[in-house]
């Protein structure tokens, strides 16, 4: 049997991580800003997260949501603390198609209602109605095919209203920040208006924080920047720095029913273990102001740069985009510097998303590396770019 081939893979084979490193078979040193898609928050094999997840192994591992496992309480209240969602209820499952998968149920039980207005660009995952929801012809399936999900333009006050009024609406489904679309962050008159629209609809608002989410922007959800409330947050990537997690946070408006949402693997002690040091290392090393200190000073290096026609970002969220296809400039950073990055869904834009705990003199490497390709592909191309 041999691997079904979906991945555009690179050559490489990391056998060692630390912090914001990685090491090859061949004992190559690569700067990981990537971070496996914003997965890694705290950075690679933080001695915390590997005791807690070691001792954790040692105890038990695994039983089923068919007994008290106490150490899911622990994660609930610690993320209410650090979230600001203290009053809200949490389930557990495994990754975040699942977790808005769940969301998305709850609110048309909730409502009874079926319609959901989604955005532009917008990416939720890849299972039934999370990719219903995405917005990408190409990756979904006849089965996924459904009227229920009504697409708007992103960030655009004006077609909303009519929307409402003219759909029985049971959500509204929107990303913190627009990870896969390239970055894109929602105004702050746009997040309101939808929180607006929802209340006097009654309609619930969904803020898929899957990448935006987990201190990531300098605040604990990157929706929190808006000064608004979400009745239905999606989590994952980050949440578990690496092991498969995710969580929906519900508002106690909400009410919970036995057999209502389920999973076998969601909420096991290892899962629990892993979350719960993500939470104890974000708060103990103070990552929401770093990453909010690093970003600003990514920004401030880099903005001036001629190669680039814009940088979006919040925190250590960063849509740089760039004069040029992004795939060569990426490919050199990678071959020449050994930095690893990534892109989106628009061609030119290189995305950059770090673990949370990154430092200055790593930041030096890639912004000194990025200013050398940027020269090198000015040289090469200056009447493509500027003409």
């Amino acid at each position: 049997m041999k691997l079904f081939d979906v991945y555009p893979l690179f050559d490489l084979n990391f056998i060692e991580a630390e912090g914001s490193y990685l090491w090859n078979d061949r004992n190559e040193k690569y700067l990981d800003l990537y971070g496996g898609h914003a997965v890694i928050s705290i950075g690679h094999s933080h001695p915390t997260y590997v005791k807690m997840l070691t001792r954790q192994l040692h105890n038990i591992g695994f039983y089923s949501n068919s007994v008290r496992i106490p150490i899911q309480e622990e994660v609930a209240k610690q993320l209410g603390k650090l979230s600001g969602y203290g009053d809200y209820e949490f389930f557990m499952c495994n990754s975040g198609a699942e977790a808005n998968e769940n969301a998305l149920k709850l609110a048309s039980f909730h409502t009874n209602k079926k319609k959901v207005i989604c955005f532009t660009k917008a990416f939720h995952g890849r299972t039934a109605a999370a990719v219903a929801a995405t917005d990408n012809k190409k990756i979904i399936a006849p089965i996924n095919e459904t009227d229920n999900f009504i697409f708007l333009p992103f960030n655009e006050i004006e077609v909303l209203e009519d929307a409402f009024k003219n759909n029985e609406i049971a959500a509204v489904i929107i990303e913190g920040i627009q990870g896969v679309g390239g970055v894109q962050i929602p105004t702050t008159p746009f997040l309101q208006k939808i929180r607006t629209l929802c209340d006097r609809y009654r309609a619930l608002l969904i803020l898929d924080e899957i990448q935006s989410g987990y201190g990531r922007t300098g605040k604990f959800f990157a929706h929190q920047h808006a000064n608004i409330k979400a009745d239905i947050i999606t989590v994952a990537k980050g949440m578990g720095n690496g092991f498969p997690v995710g969580g929906v946070i519900i508002s106690p408006e909400i009410e919970a029913k036995h057999g209502l949402l389920g999973t076998t693997f969601g909420g096991n002690y290892l899962a629990c273990a892993a979350s719960k040091a993500v939470l104890e290392v974000m708060e103990s090393e103070k990552l929401m102001a770093n990453a909010k200190e690093m970003g600003d000073y990514l920004y401030q290096q880099l903005k001036e740069d001629e190669i680039i026609k814009e940088i979006r970002y919040q925190g250590l969220m960063f849509g740089i985009e760039l004069k040029m296809p992004c795939v060569p400039f990426r490919n050199q950073l990678l071959q020449d510097f050994r930095i690893l990055t990534g892109n989106a869904s628009c061609p030119n834009t290189l995305r950059i998303l770090p673990a949370l705990n990154i430092s200055k003199k790593e930041l030096d490497v890639f912004i000194s590396a990025f200013k050398t390709v940027s020269k090198l592909n000015i040289k090469k191309n200056e009447q493509i770019l500027f003409c």
